[in-house]
């Protein structure tokens, strides 16, 4: 018999180079995260093909149909293999710890039911024991099973956090229905010694440093000023003096919304706005630039134009 680290032991055959050997800790827990997750994919996938219905259709029925779907599971997974879907990723599978025999032993069938019984069974009655006691009289049945249930939940709580005190001290029965039906969480398969790839782990962490430094970068950038000196170089427009009449054909368009300017001012450039986007534009950010020419905002003035009728009705 040879001891490990986890808290268990690894029995040998004699003539058989097959060993039981125990799970770690963190590989059962990992286990019931993947079962978890594999719970809520498979709610969230049939909760879509109703998606179309009435809304609330199925709030009435669906602890019923979540512990239908956890029993489809549960068939085809305990029932069959004596392994979760998460144990199974794992190479993870249950053994009868009750049994006397150096090898492996499965689960027998009435450890399987007693094990649906307590998994389903369990979630399944706390979440229909509140609407089964819902509006019933204070000194029925009812009233006092619900009582009853309730110190059983609370009981059952604490002798799972006990449990689980236990087991990160030896390493077994991280749940108390395994503990109670004594089965225990073995490997599959001998495990070897595993070739570990710095490459992959290499390339995470310079991604996330790069990715990190961007996140640290971005805001220091004046992304609106920049915008405003590209467009200027590219785009550079003739300058024209705010007192020609003709600035209301050249400027028919805010340079910010693009819209005929409503209440135009001015920044001190060449360049109409409309005041509620100026101003808005101003208040966000204190360094901002004409779009247009890239001049830093001076001072928002309303445009003062002698402008006659007759440069409308001519543009």
């Amino acid at each position: 018999m040879l001891v490990d680290d986890t808290g268990g032991d690894m029995h040998f055959t004699e003539g058989s180079s097959s060993a039981i050997t125990p799970v770690l800790r963190i590989s059962q827990l990992d286990a019931f995260e993947l079962d978890r997750a594999l719970e809520q994919l498979v709610w969230s996938q049939f909760t879509q093909c109703f998606q179309h219905f009435k809304p609330g259709q199925l709030t009435h029925f669906e602890p019923e149909l979540k512990a239908l779907l956890q029993l489809l599971l549960w068939r085809f997974t305990i029932y069959s293999q004596s392994a979760t879907v998460g144990q199974s990723l794992l190479s993870i599978r249950y053994k009868n710890d009750l049994s006397q025999a150096q090898n492996y032993q499965l689960m027998n069938r009435q450890q399987k039911l007693r094990y649906a019984l307590c998994t389903i069974g369990e979630k399944w009655l706390q979440e229909r024991s509140p609407d089964l006691f819902t509006n019933r009289p204070t000194e029925s049945a009812f009233h006092k099973a619900k009582y009853s249930i309730g110190i059983i939940c609370g009981l059952t709580k604490a002798a799972s956090l006990l449990n689980f005190l236990i087991f990160l001290q030896k390493g077994r029965f991280p749940t108390l229905a395994e503990r109670f039906l004594g089965i225990r969480a073995v490997f599959s398969r001998p495990h070897g010694i595993c070739q570990v790839g710095f490459k992959y782990m290499n390339r995470e962490l310079l991604w996330h440093g790069f990715a990190e430094f961007l996140i640290f970068l971005f805001p220091l950038i004046n992304t609106r000023k920049l915008k405003s000196r590209l467009c200027s170089w590219f785009y550079p427009l003739n300058g024209f003096k705010i007192s020609d009449a003709t600035l209301a054909r050249q400027c028919r368009e805010c340079a910010l919304c693009g819209e005929w300017p409503t209440l135009p001012h001015t920044i001190g450039c060449d360049h109409v706005f409309c005041y509620y986007c100026i101003k808005s534009y101003s208040i966000s950010d204190m360094y901002f630039a004409c779009p247009k020419c890239a001049l830093e905002l001076q001072k928002v003035e309303p445009l003062k134009l002698q402008i006659e009728m007759t440069d409308f009705n001519k543009s």
